[in-house]
C-alpha cells in the first residue's frame, strides 16, 4: 500500500483509511464478527488509517475497535471524533432531532477521556471536532484540544465539515493536520476555496463517503436494494425522483470503469486518488470483500484523459438531493 503524509510534515498513513462507522450504525444490523475480521484484514492489507467517532454506535464503534485490535496498536493511526451529543432517548445523526453540537472546551477534556477509555488506548493519533458549534468560537475549542496534544493524549488535530475561514482561524491555534469533508464524484463542493486552503496550510483533506455512500458502486438499483434501518432510506440521494437521476450518474461510471476494466467503486476511488496527493479517501465497510475491493483501487493509476471521462460522467453539481437533509445540511459549512 502506497502511503501519504497525514498533514505538513506529518505521519506517512496508507492513501486509502477505513471509514468504521458502518461497522456499528447507520447502514442496516451489526455483525460484530464479520467487522472484526475487516478490521483485522485492512491491517493486514496495509491499510493504516482507521476512523471512528464517539457517536458511533453510542460509543460501541471505540468498543470494538479497541477490542478487537488492541494487540496491534502500533500498526495503525487511529481518528476519532468528539461534538455530536445525544439527548437522552435521541439518536446522534447529523441534524437529527436526538442530537446537537457541542464544542465546548469542557466537552473537548471530558469527550476526549470518554474515548480514550472505550477505546483502551493511552492516546489518540487524530482528534478531529466532528462538527461545529458556531456560537463557541473556533479557536477556544481548538485551543482546549491542543491542552490535549501537550498532555500526550492526543497526536494531532482535525476538523469535519467546517468552512476555509474556520480552518484558517483553527490554524492560527494550533497546527490542523486534516480536515475531513464528503468528497466524491458526486459531491464536490470542496474544490476551490476548501482544496486550495488546504493545500496552502498544509492539511490533509480525508474524504469521507468517497463513493456516493454506496450509490457509486454499482450495487444498488432501487430503494428496495438497502436492508431495514438503514439511514439512506430517508436520504435525499436515495429517494423518489432523485434516486432514479442519480442511478443514470451512477451507470454513466459503470461504463467508464467497464473500459478501465476496474469496479466502479474502484474507478471512483482512483479518481479522487488522482486529484491531488494530500487527498486520503476512507471508504467505509464492515465486509471483507468490499475492503479488498476498495484497497485494490491504490494500484489503479489513471490517465488525465481518464480522470477527465470520470469527470464528465458526473459532473460537478449533477446529483440529485442534499448531502444531508436540511437539518443536517444546518451542522456543515461552519
Amino acid at each position: 500500500m502506497k502511503q501519504r503524509p497525514l498533514g505538513h510534515n506529518g505521519p506517512l498513513v496508507s492513501e486509502i483509511g477505513l471509514g468504521c462507522m458502518g461497522m456499528s450504525f447507520a447502514y442496516g444490523p451489526r455483525d460484530d464478527e464479520e467487522s472484526a475480521r475487516t478490521l483485522h484484514r485492512a491491517l493486514d492489507l496495509g491499510v493504516s488509517l482507521l476512523d471512528t467517532a464517539d457517536m458511533y454506535g453510542a460509543g460501541h464503534n471505540e468498543q470494538l475497535i479497541g477490542a478487537t485490535l488492541g494487540s496491534r496498536r502500533g500498526e495503525f493511526r487511529l481518528a476519532t471524533k468528539f461534538g455530536m451529543r445525544m439527548r437522552a432517548g435521541g439518536q446522534a445523526t447529523s441534524g437529527s432531532p436526538g442530537s446537537y453540537v457541542d464544542t465546548s472546551p469542557e466537552w473537548v477534556r471530558q469527550a476526549c477521556d470518554a474515548s480514550l477509555s472505550r477505546l483502551g488506548f493511552d492516546h489518540i493519533d487524530l482528534y478531529y471536532a466532528h462538527r461545529r458549534n458556531p456560537e463557541v468560537p473556533i479557536e477556544d475549542t481548538v485551543a482546549a484540544m491542543a491542552e490535549l496534544v501537550a498532555a500526550g493524549k492526543v497526536g494531532q488535530l482535525g476538523l469535519s465539515e467546517v468552512s476555509p475561514a474556520t480552518l484558517r482561524a483553527a490554524h492560527a491555534v494550533h497546527p490542523i493536520a486534516a480536515v475531513q469533508m464528503e468528497y466524491s464524484l458526486f459531491s464536490r463542493d470542496v474544490e476551490g476555496e476548501m482544496v486550495d486552503t488546504c493545500r496552502e496550510l498544509g492539511v490533509t483533506l480525508v474524504a469521507y463517503s468517497p463513493v456516493g455512500r454506496g450509490i457509486l458502486t454499482g450495487t444498488i438499483s432501487s430503494e428496495d436494494d438497502l436492508p431495514e434501518g438503514d439511514f439512506r432510506r430517508g436520504h435525499p440521494r436515495f429517494t423518489g425522483d432523485n434516486l432514479a437521476h442519480n442511478l443514470e450518474l451512477a451507470a454513466a461510471v459503470r461504463k467508464v470503469a467497464a473500459e478501465l476494466s476496474v469496479t466502479p467503486a474502484q474507478a471512483a476511488l482512483a479518481w479522487l486518488l488522482a486529484q491531488d496527493d494530500a487527498v486520503i479517501p476512507i471508504p467505509g465497510t464492515k465486509r471483507v470483500a468490499y475492503l479488498e475491493e476498495n484497497v485494490a483501487a491504490a494500484d489503479v493509476t489513471l490517465s488525465a484523459e481518464q480522470v477527465a471521462a470520470l469527470s464528465q460522467a458526473v459532473p460537478v453539481g449533477a446529483a440529485a438531493g442534499g448531502r444531508y437533509s436540511e437539518a443536517g445540511m444546518r451542522t456543515v459549512g461552519h
